[in-house]
């Protein structure tokens, strides 16, 4: 690895802050690196990203997520899914329920009436089994039993994170599972490609690969519909800036406090990974590319971010402080057939990849 120059503020973590047990398991830190100086931290606490240290124009190497330098301030945090894996379903099933061969089963509830992001004991609270094969790659196992948060099926579930040379952070899902079950993983890391994640991010350029998104009810549960962004404050078709309509008098925006819908991505249609969105910062010159085998993405403009949370430099994690974008399929798919299915079945696999492509402008 090339000698690489810090920022005089980073404050790298510590893997003396990330040391515990929860139900008998080992939590660690585990450190990525590639050729080119980037470097990720990673927890096998709910599988976080607690750090990703990527250049800007200058050559000098940040931290582009919100995150903490201590396992406990993970625990206090007032924002549970920092840097997280989710599971079993990323996003809102409404009500909590859905049927499975006309029985109907019950979730638990963690957001309003609705369930989100696999429940209140979801894998963002879990210790992951940890195994790093080389400076580059790190693997992930995790077993969900059977009505786990009110999911049927045991579900066996890897997810592999790999930093390469070619600057890019890919995360590989495979799972399986033996009981008929819906399944809906994604990662849910904060950027703010600054590298100070205490400023607004409403200045980052984004562009999103989607003609559609799907409107919601006042409780962030899709209506069904699909919608074009033309002529509203979804297009982002070219780049714009995220705080350019965010306040815009618009019934989707009030809903969501500003930005957290799903888009519908545009496939390339040849297979494989698509481009779902690419985002930069025009101060830092920092840019990301994201990529993804996934239908969906969720736009989340950190809306409800509130300041109770300091950052590893001592930074107030405040409203729209940071940005998500969260790869997956569709949210309450398992109440909306006209949505790509969710279904996981014995004997199938699900499989999906989403990459961060790192770049300078």
């Amino acid at each position: 690895m090339k000698k690489v120059k810090y920022s005089k503020k980073l404050v790298l973590p510590n893997p003396e802050g990330f040391s515990g047990t929860i139900n008998g398991k080992e939590i660690k830190l585990f450190t990525l690196t590639n050729k080119n100086g980037l470097r990720a931290d990673i927890t096998n606490y709910g599988g976080r990203i607690v750090s990703l240290l990527v250049p800007d124009k200058e050559g000098v190497f940040d931290d582009i997520v919100t995150g903490f330098n201590t396992i406990d301030e993970y625990f206090d945090s007032k924002e549970v899914y920092f840097g997280a894996l989710i599971g079993r379903f990323g996003n809102r099933i409404a009500e909590g329920r859905f049927t499975i061969d006309g029985k109907e089963y019950r979730l638990n509830i963690n957001n309003g009436p609705n369930h989100l992001h696999g429940g209140p004991g979801g894998f963002h609270q879990v210790v992951w089994d940890a195994e790093q094969t080389d400076n580059n790659t790190l693997k992930f196992c995790y077993t969900s039993p059977d009505m786990e948060e009110g999911f049927p099926g045991r579900l066996d579930v890897v997810v592999t994170y790999t930093l390469n040379d070619a600057d890019e952070l890919r995360i590989d899902y495979d799972a399986k599972t033996d009981k008929k079950t819906f399944l809906n993983l994604t990662s849910h890391p904060f950027f703010n490609l600054s590298g100070d994640c205490g400023s607004s991010a409403m200045n980052h350029m984004l562009k999103i690969n989607a003609d559609y998104f799907t409107p919601v009810n006042s409780d962030l549960i899709p209506t069904g519909e699909i919608k074009r962004v033309d002529g509203t404050p979804f297009d982002f078709r070219e780049y714009k800036s995220i705080g350019s309509m965010i306040d815009y008098p618009d019934r989707q925006l009030e809903f969501g406090n500003g930005y957290d819908h799903n888009y519908v991505l545009n496939s390339n249609g040849k297979g494989g990974a698509h481009t779902a969105a690419s985002v930069y910062d025009p101060v830092s010159g920092r840019k990301m590319e994201l990529f993804t085998t996934e239908p969906g993405m969720q736009f989340y403009s950190g809306n409800f971010l509130s300041g109770k949370d300091r950052g590893k430099c001592g930074e107030d994690y405040t409203r729209r402080t940071s940005f998500c974008l969260e790869t997956q399929h569709f949210p309450d798919s398992p109440n909306k057939p006209s949505f790509p299915s969710t279904m996981l079945e014995p004997g199938q696999r699900f499989l999906s990849k989403t990459i961060h492509r790192f770049s300078i402008l």
